[in-house]
């Protein structure tokens, strides 16, 4: 077998037959990103293959710290020339990692580069790529289109302004650039900033955010501001599953401890959480949004590090909480109120079938919809076993047919073929049910599984 040939990862017949002839032409849903509207609306080509590749990428700097690559060469001020070499010094290294997948799946869908990064080919493949990056159809927006991306949804914190998005959506741009709303901040209630980021959200909404109620209305209005702006989706990284109750006053101790800055138990914070959860889920349920739940990463491990560079910077890990219990019934305490189509994400794979299980429990409310499941391998689960341990629980545990697929979770726009990764082993796998005797070859039946799951069903659940 020839390394990234047209069989990539695909290893029965079954599977080559559903890529090829469902599932490899669909358009790409990205439902979860972290790319920016206004570089998709700026449009600014990059100047170079470092500046579109390793920026802002902590996948990739992990590894290279992993093998010993300075830090000057991978955040700090070497040149761009430098760190891609260094990149590339690491690459070959990285067997069994997705991202010697990933590399080379870019490099050969974007730049017609087939051969393998290494110090040897570095200098040639850093020429190619910068020429290719200098002409117009390797602009962000190009780079979108060409990969026939039909929608993203970026992450944008309450404050945002959208008004890139407004802008997007007024321009000649054909792919949907969605806003979904993450108020991670105003649930973070024990961080040294949270009082600061009040008085921020007490601005941008005109409200004097004072108790637990003004602070509601005060994110009320901003859900209101985002739907009118096509917002459909909501996503919460939570830094805990949180349950606990306390009565309106309590809360409102809870509240004026922490914009004194005082220090909160484990109970008032979770409290906190719970009670803001609830009022966020119900008013998601209104408005038919879906809610993305990403739990169990510890982040800012290294707290010198997290001093110098900040969050996002490749010192996160997964955490290893309890979680059934309380996943359990805040998502109870939420369907007597309102429980929206929601989407669980854990980045500990022990979770897994916990999460499928209890998900099944609020099922039944809408002809034709899976309201809650495990959502895509996520994050460190994002490689091949990992895709293939979560679609096996779903399938083994649920109704594998209404899965919403794959997602990128990047900030680069060079990350589309990752979709082409997951289909790839998405078909496999559904081939070897049938190779295996498992399941029968039904050509129309699973064809069309296989497309549902590569692009309609995520579009479904996600938008209105």
């Amino acid at each position: 077998m020839k390394f990234l040939d047209d069989n990539f990862m695909l290893r029965n017949e079954y599977g080559k037959k559903l890529y090829f002839d469902y599932a490899k032409d669909q358009p790409i849903f990205d439902f979860h990103c972290h790319l920016e509207a206004k570089e998709i609306y700026e449009n600014k080509k990059f100047k170079n293959i470092t500046q579109a590749w390793l920026g802002g990428d902590h996948y990739k700097w992990r590894v290279m710290r992993a093998y010993g690559i300075e830090e000057k060469r991978i955040t700090g001020n070497a040149s761009d020339y430098e760190k891609f070499e260094a990149w590339a010094k690491v690459v070959p290294n990285l067997i069994g990692n997705p991202l010697y997948h990933w590399t080379h799946l870019e490099l050969k869908n974007f730049f017609g580069i087939e051969e393998t990064l290494s110090p040897k080919t570095c200098k040639e493949i850093w020429e190619k790529c910068n020429e290719l990056l200098q002409r117009d159809d390797f602009s962000p927006r190009a780079l979108i289109s060409k990969s026939n991306v039909w929608g993203v949804c970026t992450t944008n914190d309450p404050l945002d302004d959208l008004k890139y998005h407004k802008l997007l959506k007024e321009s000649d741009f054909e792919t949907k650039v969605i806003p979904a709303f993450r108020p991670d901040k105003a649930l973070k209630i024990e961080d040294a900033s949270f009082k600061n980021y009040i008085d921020e959200l007490s601005k941008v909404s005109g409200l004097e955010i004072k108790d637990i109620d003004s602070l509601k209305s005060a994110l009320l209005f901003r859900i209101q501001y985002f739907d009118q702006n096509g917002a459909c989706a909501s996503d919460h990284g939570l830094s805990r599953v949180p349950f606990a109750r306390l009565n309106k006053e309590e809360l409102n101790k809870v509240f004026q401890k922490a914009l004194q800055g005082q220090k909160l138990t484990d109970m008032e914070i979770e409290a906190y959480m719970t009670e803001l959860m609830l009022f966020l889920s119900e008013e998601y349920c209104k408005r038919n949004w879906t809610m993305e739940l990403h739990i169990q990463a510890i982040r800012n491990n290294n707290e010198k590090m997290f001093e110098k560079l900040g969050p996002d910077t490749g010192y996160d890990a997964v955490h290893d909480e309890k979680i059934a219990e309380k996943i359990s019934k805040l998502l109870s305490a939420m369907n007597d109120r309102g429980l929206p189509k929601t989407l669980l994400f854990s980045l500990n794979p022990k979770d897994l079938y916990s999460l499928s299980t209890i998900g099944g429990s609020f099922q039944g409310e809408k002809e034709g919809e899976m309201k809650v499941q495990i959502g895509t391998a996520w994050w460190f689960l994002d490689h091949k076993d990992g895709m293939i341990n979560q679609m096996r629980t779903l399938a083994s545990t649920s109704v594998f047919s209404k899965f919403v697929g794959m997602l990128t979770d990047s900030r680069s726009f060079l990350s589309y073929p990752r979709h082409e990764y997951f289909r790839r082993i998405m078909c496999n796998l559904v081939g070897e049910y049938v190779e295996l005797g498992e399941y029968p070859w039904d050509e129309e039946f699973l064809g069309q599984m296989v497309k549902d799951i590569s692009f309609k069903n995520s579009k479904d659940f996600i938008i209105k």
